[in-house]
C-alpha cells in the first residue's frame, strides 16, 4: 500500500497534530496521503468527497470507535480497508495505540497486514426506497421519544410475529455491534466473525423478553404501536449513531443483512477473545 487517506475526529486530535505527524511520516517513507477531517468541505451528501479519496488504497483513523463507524458511513460502500488508531477510550475497532502508529504505517507500506471482514446490517423505513436506506456496521436503535414512558413494538421475522416489546426500545445490531449497545443493554457477546442479527429490547416491561440472535438471513420487522398516550412522534431510530428520525405510529423500520461489508486492517495477531478479555475482562 502506498496511497492513504487519513480520517481524523477533530475533537480527539487536537489542531489535527497526530494527522500531520502521520502524512509528514508516509510522505518521508515514498507513499501518499491526504487529510479528511470532520469538516463539513471534507464530505458531499455525508460521504468523503471523490477527490479526497479516489485511489487511496487505505483510511487510517484517528479516534475512538465512534470514530470509526462514522468513517465506515463515510466512504460510501467503496471496498476500502480500514485502519483504526486508538485516540478514544475503549477502542474494540480501533486496534492500534497512539505511541505505536509509525509501527503500523510501516506494516502497511509493507504490506505485512491482515484484513479482517465484517458483516454490516441496513435498514430503512420506507421499504429501502433509494436514498432513504442505511449501511451499518453496529446497530440500529429504535427507543422512545418526548416524555417518559415505554413504547410499544411489535417484532416480526420473517413477517411471522416474534413478540410486542413494551420497553424503552430496541437494539437491532451485527456481531461488531454486541459488544457496544447491545452489550449495555444485557444482550450477548457474539463473535465479529459470525453472521448473525441480534435483536434486543431496552429495558423491557417484562421478564420474558431476552435478546434473541438470528440468522444473517433473516428479516427483522419493528412495527410501531399506538402509545396510551399518543404523541406525534412515538419514537427514534438512530443508524450508527449517524442519523436520528422520527418515528410515529403505524411506522415500520425493516432491517436485513446488507450487501456492503467493512474491511478491518490487522497488525497484531491477537484475537477477539484477548481482546475481549483487556478491554472488558476486568
Amino acid at each position: 500500500m502506498k496511497d492513504f487517506l487519513i480520517i481524523a475526529n477533530d475533537d480527539r486530535d487536537i489542531d489535527l497534530s497526530v494527522s500531520r505527524r502521520l502524512i509528514k511520516y508516509i510522505e518521508e517513507k515514498g507513499g501518499t496521503a491526504r487529510l479528511a477531517s470532520d469538516m463539513v468541505s471534507h464530505y458531499e451528501n455525508g460521504v468523503i468527497k471523490e477527490e479526497l479519496i479516489r485511489g487511496a488504497e487505505c483510511c487510517i483513523v484517528l479516534g475512538g470507535d465512534g470514530t470509526m463507524l462514522h468513517a465506515a458511513q463515510g466512504i460510501g460502500g467503496r471496498d476500502i480497508p480500514l485502519m483504526g488508531i486508538n485516540l478514544g477510550t475503549l477502542g474494540f475497532l480501533t486496534e492500534v495505540e497512539r505511541s505505536h502508529a509509525e509501527e503500523a504505517v510501516d506494516r502497511l507500506l509493507s504490506d505485512d497486514i491482515r484484513i479482517e471482514e465484517r458483516m454490516m446490517i441496513k435498514g430503512s423505513s420506507d421499504g429501502f426506497a433509494e436514498g432513504n436506506t442505511y449501511h451499518v456496521l453496529n446497530d440500529v436503535v429504535i427507543t422512545r421519544a418526548g416524555f417518559s414512558r415505554i413504547i410499544a413494538l411489535k417484532i416480526y421475522v420473517n413477517d411471522q410475529l416474534l413478540d410486542t416489546y413494551r420497553a424503552d426500545g430496541v437494539i437491532i445490531s451485527t456481531p461488531t455491534g454486541s459488544t457496544g449497545y447491545n452489550l449495555s443493554a444485557g444482550g450477548p457477546i457474539v463473535s465479529p466473525s459470525t453472521r448473525a442479527i441480534i435483536v434486543t429490547p431496552i429495558s423491557p416491561h417484562k421478564l420474558s423478553a431476552k435478546s434473541i440472535v438470528f440468522d444473517a438471513g433473516d428479516r427483522i420487522r419493528v412495527c410501531i404501536e399506538k402509545g396510551s398516550r399518543t404523541q406525534d412522534t412515538e419514537a427514534i431510530v438512530t443508524y450508527d449513531g449517524e442519523e436520528n428520525i422520527g418515528l410515529s405510529y403505524g411506522d415500520e423500520i425493516e432491517v436485513v443483512c446488507s450487501e456492503r461489508s467493512i474491511k478491518l486492517v490487522r497488525i497484531h495477531d491477537t484475537n477477539f477473545y484477548s481482546v475481549l478479555r483487556d478491554k472488558i475482562g476486568g
